[in-house]
């Protein structure tokens, strides 16, 4: 299922405003606890955004490697996925 293009770059300038908003709350000292909270919910939007593209990756380009016979790479791109995420 290949994620539309132009609804991760909408999800990434959501984020992209959350983040000036989160520079914005630290210029004026707002409270930590409200900082943090939106901290988290930037790293849950790119998160989110991330899962969409592996999700888009795996029923595309994985499946086309895999049925060009680049098993090895297709396993491999995975595995890369998967570390990163664990880090």
């Amino acid at each position: 299922m290949k994620i539309p293009k132009a609804r991760l770059v909408k999800r990434l300038k959501i984020v992209e405003g959350q983040v000036r908003a989160l520079q914005g709350m630290l210029e004026k000292d707002a409270y930590c606890i409200d900082i943090i909270t939106q901290t988290s919910a930037v790293k849950q939007a790119l998160s989110s955004i991330e899962d969409a593209l592996m999700e888009s990756h795996l029923s595309t380009c994985v499946v086309h490697q895999i049925q060009k016979g680049k098993e090895k790479t297709a396993i491999g791109e995975i595995l890369k996925v998967y570390q990163l995420k664990r880090k």
